[in-house]
């Protein structure tokens, strides 16, 4: 079983999205993400969008990795204790435009929402890598605690100044659009959009632009997490635990809102920048390293091949222990044994101290009743001899010799029970006046 596990390439699940073609339901993933999970070193393993599914994650086991992409039922994350002190709650009517404007974006999947909070919080409680887009990092957000922005343009754009305000979707250049945002420096973004040596050379904050399909939003950041990106508006555009970050000991959770994978020029797979691809490189990284780390706990080791003088040392101690046991089992000495031999294994009990003082002391005990084992067989072969010489004896008795020798010592047997009893009783009666 472990060297199967062993055998498995690492596995990162997808949660599958759901559409409807010729009137029929049908589960997809986007190639983008695919190809670069593939090209890394990864296999995609996609978890379809169906009923009950959350209740059967156990059964995608081993999970090395999670990668959630695509906004997020309210219902998750909508709690009446943290709305805004200015009051800025939608009003129905509100809500009833922001499903019209987003209707494919607004569309109620309760069942995908549950399947991948279950597996964001399977990923925090293990500390698989996640890496989540778009939809998955307000996923991510939501399952440490953090709120999200229901509609941005409603909630976030009245604050703002008009120079400030974000298109974060733009149906009419879908693929096309894009915006500006800031990185935080010294974040893994900054790295991989900068090299870090131009970054420390650089003294003004870093500037780029990024695709954007979503209404929704960070709206209260978890605590844990740390920005990497924000929009001119404000909102965070991406975001990490930085004590949950290093791709090379399998550590990596990290939530984007833009999608870097779809950053390419038109009519192009060339990406708008080199380090467009670096956050699924560094996630695949990770979800290897972190499948290293639970093969080694989980792996049977390969048994130690002994050189020959190491390996007759071995059958020296085995043999000791063998006679030993057949010393202890047998009971009558009919095990040929020297006390050179018995020694050898008490020698090697005595000298093991990897073990807790219990065990060790116990160990002791056990060598030394084999270290005396010798004078012990002699016992018992004197023992024999008195036995032997005892029935000879009685062999050559009468009936009547025997029968009275029996009643004489069944009467001895009841004085020594008597006064035994009376001596306790006076014991007894010392310790209680």
């Amino acid at each position: 079983m472990s060297s199967d596990i062993c055998g498995i390439l690492p596995r990162i699940l997808i949660v599958s999205r759901r559409t409807v073609r010729k009137n029929k339901f049908v589960d997809f993933v986007g190639e983008y993400h695919l190809d670069l999970i593939v090209s890394y070193g990864g296999v995609p393993v996609i978890v379809p969008r169906v009923s009950g599914v959350h209740t059967l994650l156990n059964s995608f086991e081993p999970i090395h990795g999670v990668l959630l992409c695509e906004d997020i039922e309210a219902c998750w994350y909508d709690h009446n204790d943290d709305h805004d002190s200015d009051g800025l709650d939608l009003s129905q009517e509100e809500l009833e435009e922001i499903r019209r404007l987003h209707a494919s974006d607004t569309s109620i999947d309760k069942e995908k929402d549950s399947i991948e909070l279950s597996l964001a919080k399977l990923c925090l409680e293990r500390n698989i890598p996640y890496l989540g887009i778009c939809r998955g990092s307000q996923v991510l957000n939501v399952a440490c605690g953090g709120t999200l922005y229901q509609d941005i343009g409603k909630e976030l754009s009245k604050k703002c100044d008009q120079s400030q305000r974000v298109m974060h979707i733009n149906y009419d250049d879908y693929d096309g659009h894009r915006h500006a945002v800031k990185l935080v420096k010294n974040t893994p973004l900054c790295h991989w959009f900068q090299g870090e040596e131009e970054e420390k050379e650089e003294g003004e904050e870093m500037e780029i632009l990024v695709n954007s399909y979503h209404h929704q939003g960070v709206k209260k950041l978890a605590e844990r997490f740390i920005p990497m990106a924000f929009a001119s508006d404000g909102l965070i555009e991406g975001f990490y635990d930085p004590e949950c970050y290093n791709p090379q000991d399998g550590k990596f959770i990290m939530g984007l809102q833009f999608h870097p994978e779809r950053m390419r020029k038109p009519d192009s797979d060339e990406f708008d920048y080199p380090g467009c691809p670096f956050a699924y490189k560094e996630f695949v990284k990770a979800v290897i390293a972190y499948q290293k780390k639970l093969n080694s706990l989980t792996s049977v080791p390969k048994p130690l091949k002994l050189n020959k003088e190491m390996e007759s040392k071995r059958k020296i101690i085995v043999r000791s222990f063998s006679l030993a046991k057949n010393l202890y089992t047998m009971g009558r000495g009919n095990c040929s044994s020297k006390d050179s031999e018995l020694e050898i294994g008490a020698e090697f009990l005595e000298s093991n101290t990897a073990l807790s003082v219990q065990q060790e002391n116990r160990l002791k005990q056990m060598g030394a009743t084999v270290r005396n084992g010798g004078s012990y067989v002699e016992r018992l072969k004197l023992n024999e001899v008195r036995e032997k010489m005892a029935k000879n004896v009685m062999g050559k008795m009468s009936v009547e010799q025997l029968s009275d020798l029996l009643s004489f010592y069944r009467t001895m047997d009841q004085i020594c029970s008597q006064v035994l009893e009376r001596k306790l009783h006076d014991v007894v009666n010392d310790f209680t006046s």
